[in-house]
């Protein structure tokens, strides 16, 4: 249960941020598809100034210390307006910079984003750092957004460090995805670095809950754009709205949407009751299932349910779509999210 407090703050992060995520104007969206970085420094910047990254940073190290509530509310809106910055992943950074890497961070003066990833679908790093002195080596797969980035925390099984974009040693090879985006494959050799908190368990399981509020925006913006168009599109002299078919069809496509929203506040409200305990981090894993299934399902029907413009590139409607696809894979795939509930529902159980 949220109470009223939590519930109005959330809503007014919710309208703070219409301002940057329009839900109904995709022009700069279209514009920024399949160009390098994929997204403007200038917004970011200005994400800044309003202390969106600072949002999960304790307060004595010049954050916000909001809740994961008060960030999957602003997380979710941004779905809504399919905004390409790197928020989330900028976040997942700062949980790991103290000091001035902390604060350049925060005032959008450098741009770190988290290279995590060895292999694809892992839900963490397999792999331990290569470190020589001062220097280390590894190979991250999948870093969205990386030609973006001043920096890159570099994390390992046993270690992490952040190492600037542009050290010797460091090649950074993007490759684009189905939004219009990018991620990178991030090949470091020897490149000098600064050790850095360590610990990714729960950064990345926040982020990955983060990720889920993003593709309910995406999904229950496509739906707001479909019932809309069910009211205004006409056949046989009526509204195709008010064929009962597609009325079911509508209904179902909220109930998935109601469901997803009610995971994601059960899990970031236990989240912040509890941290990072093993039954919140199963509702974190439960949530990330039902948040790609469920945005997958709208995102999909909506195209149907616009009949043949709805598979146009030139509709919007196939840009939630699209976002929806590659946000999915953000964090893991979905056998080993699977996989990660059982292992902690099977301990549980044992205990």
């Amino acid at each position: 249960m949220i109470d009223v407090e939590t519930r109005e703050a959330m809503e007014m992060i919710r309208d703070s941020a219409g301002g940057v995520a329009s839900r109904e104007e995709f022009s700069r969206i279209r514009k920024l598809r399949y160009t390098n970085p994929g997204f403007e420094r200038a917004v970011w910047r200005e994400m800044c100034e309003m202390g969106w990254p600072a949002m999960r940073v304790a307060e004595a190290d010049g954050g916000l210390g909001l809740g994961m509530l008060h960030y999957c509310a602003l997380v979710e809106e941004m779905g809504r307006g399919l905004v390409p910055e790197p928020l989330v992943s900028a976040v997942l950074a700062t949980s790991f910079l103290k000091g001035d890497a902390l604060a350049n961070q925060l005032s959008g003066e450098r741009l770190a984003l988290p290279a995590w990833q060895d292999s694809r679908g892992s839900l963490a790093p397999d792999a331990p750092l290569s470190r020589d002195g001062g220097n280390v080596s590894a190979e991250k797969l999948y870093v969205p957004f990386a030609a973006g980035a001043d920096d890159f925390v570099v994390i390992g099984s046993d270690a992490a460090a952040l190492v600037a974009a542009d050290a010797p040693g460091v090649t950074v090879t993007s490759h684009e995805t189905q939004d219009g985006g990018n991620m990178a494959s991030v090949v470091i050799r020897s490149a000098p670095a600064k050790p850095v908190d360590a610990d990714p368990a729960a950064p990345l399981a926040e982020a990955s809950l983060a990720a889920s509020a993003y593709l309910l925006g995406v999904a229950e913006s496509a739906l707001d754009m479909t019932v809309a168009y069910l009211k205004t599109r006409t056949q046989f002299g009526k509204a195709i709205g008010s064929f009962q078919i597609l009325q079911h069809m509508a209904v179902d496509l909220k109930l998935e949407g109601v469901l997803l929203r009610a995971c994601i506040e059960d899990a970031a409200a236990r989240w912040d009751r509890e941290g990072p305990t093993r039954a919140a981090r199963a509702a974190v894993l439960r949530t990330r299932v039902r948040a790609v299934r469920a945005s997958g399902k709208i995102t999909r029907d909506a195209i149907q349910l616009h009949g043949g413009i709805g598979f146009t590139d030139e509709h919007d409607i196939g840009l939630f779509l699209r976002k929806a696809i590659v946000v999915a894979s953000h964090y893991g795939s979905a056998e080993a999210r699977q996989a990660g509930y059982a292992k902690l529902q099977s301990v549980s159980e044992e205990a």
